[in-house]
């Protein structure tokens, strides 16, 4: 027998986060938090896609969650109609310094030390709001 979605909110016991749908009385005991993984938010020009990539890819295998940028657009890889504009670029990087407050820690991928206008104000960002900041290169 199925139960409806409504009947099955109703029944529902949240605590932390997790969810009880099994209709038992809550207790306390059952809501211990488990310990989460590290977040890291990387940061870098999107000229270091790749390098981005093997960041993520790598902290991902060491059981850290990763926040990235999520578009690589650049005028060399796309026709000039598929370019972001500027209230889109405003907005993305906007989005970006969400990710930071997200963020137990950021990591800037900067090979051969470049740091571009974007990733300096999100460096000065994630300083401003006191979160550790590595980079792959020195600078």
């Amino acid at each position: 027998m199925s139960i409806s979605l409504r009947k099955m909110l109703a029944r529902m016991r949240v605590c932390d986060g997790y969810a009880r749908t099994d209709g038992f009385p809550f207790d306390p005991k059952d809501c211990a938090v488990p310990d989460r993984p590290e977040i890291v938010c990387i940061c870098g020009s999107t000229r270091f896609v790749d390098e981005m990539s093997a960041a993520n890819r790598d902290l991902t295998f060491a059981g850290v969650i990763v926040v990235a940028p999520g578009v690589f657009l650049r005028a060399e890889d796309h026709e000039a109609d598929e370019l972001i504009t500027n209230e889109q670029k405003a907005a993305l990087g906007a989005l970006h310094l969400r990710k930071i407050d997200l963020a137990d820690r950021v990591l800037v991928v900067n090979p051969g030390g470049y740091i571009g206008e974007s990733t300096s104000r999100e460096i000065a960002y994630a300083h401003a709001t006191g979160k550790p900041i590595s980079f792959t290169d020195p600078f």
